[in-house]
């Protein structure tokens, strides 16, 4: 053996037991990497190919591949490939000689969790026309904001939705838009019917002309979202970015063999973008519910022979919080996927339900930021992986929770937070990782935009969301910032309950925020109230309005009334000392009102009413 092959045979040992001591995670940053950019270059091969190309295209090749393999059970349903094909072929048809529609023009779907939501979906891309995925639990005026923020001019409903589309159908009619019910009939003045008008359509496949102008940045989706803004805002989903979306599931390792559970809203995009998307990607299949059963859970996934489901924090912990069962650990899921889940709930499902391979993710429908746990810490949203943020930069700065705003130099720039510190998330906005923005009022779009953040000129994207990178460069996700909060998976605009809060006749002034409850996820609603001068606080009153007016999941489920608002210099309502107190009725001395859905009112949150919420023998 020369002397140079002693050197290295006794350097290489040194070398590796360095590695694992300063760089214990390097190779696993690496392969994330590698396994991201080979996503990227693959999609960029197809676009150089054709600039046309989308996820139609891939969703073609699957059903050429295999086209009798089922793409979507649903109850006793089951859908092949080939199926939804024909399905959509026909859904196109139709909506092109009913509704006279063009390239372009949008269609605003306001159904459940059903089979036709995807060949709606893509009828419409074969026509080259946006989606607007309305959320079924809004009401009146959300209902309308939403709907002429996308610019729709065609509503497809659900005719057990009748009565909300009732609700707005002189308005809507007004501004000559078309109304269908996915129904076979119509007992509506001014809405038609649409499924027997899809039947009777032919299967034939749509011209590509249809859709000659469609490219990477034509608008694909519309996706609702809650912001500090109060009302829904349309985030701007194109193509390109939908060809992203499907990253996921082939990083986490979903074959066509695979079979999802899908218990999450269609009107979503974890449920639409990762979860369809991701299928449609892998040649998988995806097993559509109706919504999310604690009761049905286990025994769907047993019936269906699923092995991989989507979730968000609040599932994991219904899963965990059932009585445990014999059976528990008799199933075939290997996979789970999805955001919020907690250390200690990570732990105590894989330990209940088996060795089952918790996928975390952290993502937004408009943002340009995303992180993968593919390390499989319990607990974190992803790394600090150096490699991922030099091709989309992204950095944490120091925010103000108080005044609600980054924190800035003297210079006027962002200042960067230290390993350990809580900070604001943003994402560098340019051509390799764009912002969309919002349909309709531009100011949306711009209040998501950070200028002159390090240097004169550059963009951000403002995520609104606080996180912590710990020593060893996990990311912890802390916190949401200005006026949402997140309460059963779904965004809360505190402006928007405010208004709804204060159209009550005895109420002044209101101030909504989110408080933290114990073996919770999120956090639930609960309004500062001030009453009009001589007026009283009436219950049943205020629970008709919150509940003719919000969904249920943004309801607030507490009220204190205050004989004063503490506001900022500007006039801002202040939330930090109202969140912090919470709604513990032994320390805070003005009057605490409790939601009490049974009685159909508001009524005096007392010690009993507080234990039996902490004790979980009460649910929220």
């Amino acid at each position: 053996m020369s002397a140079l092959q002693t050197v290295i045979l006794g350097v290489l040992p040194i070398l590796w037991l360095l590695r694992r001591i300063f760089f214990p995670y390097l190779w696993q940053d690496f392969s994330y990497f590698f396994k991201l950019f080979r996503y990227a270059q693959n999609i960029n091969r197809c676009l150089l190919k054709s600039s046309s190309f989308t996820i139609l295209d891939i969703f073609l090749q699957q059903v050429s591949v295999r086209p009798d393999q089922n793409f979507i059970l649903f109850q006793d349903q089951a859908y092949t490939y080939k199926d939804v094909d024909l399905k959509s072929n026909q859904m196109a048809w139709a909506l092109k000689h009913h509704a006279k529609l063009n390239q372009g023009d949008c269609v605003a779907i306001f159904i459940g969790n059903e089979p036709a939501y995807i060949w709606i979906w893509f009828g419409l891309i074969k026509l080259g026309c946006p989606l607007a995925c309305l959320n079924y639990n809004i009401r009146g005026k959300s209902f309308l904001h939403s709907f002429r923020t996308s610019g729709a001019k065609v509503l497809i409903a659900a005719s057990e939705l009748k009565h909300a589309v009732e609700e707005v159908l002189p308005t809507l009619k007004q501004q000559e838009v078309q109304v269908f019910y996915l129904s076979r009939e119509s007992s509506t003045n001014g809405v038609e019917s649409l499924t027997d008008k899809v039947e009777a359509a032919s299967d034939k496949p749509i011209p590509k002309s249809y859709r000659e102008d469609v490219n990477v940045k034509s608008i694909a989706v519309y996706i609702y979202t809650s912001g500090t803004t109060g009302l829904p805002k349309a985030a701007i989903v194109s193509h390109g970015r939908l060809l992203g979306s499907g990253f996921f599931q082939n990083l986490i390792g979903i074959t066509p063999k695979d079979v999802i559970y899908m218990p999450l809203p269609l009107y979503h995009s974890a449920a639409l973008l990762i979860g369809i998307r991701g299928c449609i990607q892998q040649g998988a299949c995806c097993v559509l519910k109706t919504k999310f059963s604690v009761s049905q859970f286990w025994n769907d996934c047993r019936k269906y022979n699923v092995t991989a489901f989507q979730y968000i924090g609040e599932t994991m912990r219904y899963l965990c919080n059932t009585p445990k069962k014999d059976n528990d650990k008799d199933h075939k899921v290997r996979i789970a996927l999805g955001n919020g889940i907690r250390a200690d709930v990570w732990k105590e499902f894989v330990h209940r339900f088996g060795n089952i391979k918790i996928c975390e993710l952290y993502a937004s429908t408009e943002g340009n930021v995303s992180f993968y746990n593919y390390a499989g810490k319990a607990g974190t949203i992803g790394r600090y992986n150096y490699f991922q943020k030099r091709l989309r930069p992204f950095e944490i700065i120091k925010y103000d929770v108080a005044e609600d705003e980054p924190v800035r130099d003297p210079s006027g720039h962002c200042v960067r937070v230290a390993r350990g510190e809580t900070g604001l998330l943003i994402g560098k906005i340019f051509e390799r990782s764009p912002f969309s923005g919002y349909a309709g009022d531009q100011s949306y779009t711009e209040k998501k935009k950070l200028r002159n953040v390090f240097k004169d000129g550059d963009l951000y994207f403002n995520t609104g969301d606080l996180l912590v990178v710990d020593r060893e460069g996990f990311i912890y996700f802390q916190d949401r910032v200005g006026d949402t909060f997140r309460w059963k998976g779904e965004n809360v605009a505190t402006t928007e309950v405010s208004d709804i809060v204060g159209m009550t006749d005895f109420i002044k002034e209101a101030n909504v925020y989110g408080v933290a409850v114990p073996n919770h996820e999120g956090r639930i609603g609960m309004t500062s109230i001030i009453l009009k001068e001589g007026k009283e606080f009436d219950g049943k009153k205020l629970y008709s309005n919150v509940s003719d007016n919000l969904p249920s999941y943004a309801r607030p489920r507490f009220v204190r009334i205050q004989d004063a608002m503490e506001t900022t210099d500007t006039f801002k309502h202040r939330k930090v000392n109202l969140v912090k107190d919470g709604f513990n009725p032994l320390t805070i001395k003005d009057p605490l009102f409790f939601l009490d859905d049974s009685e159909k009112t508001y009524k005096p949150l007392d010690l009993q009413i507080y234990n039996n919420i902490l004790q979980y023998t009460l649910k929220l």
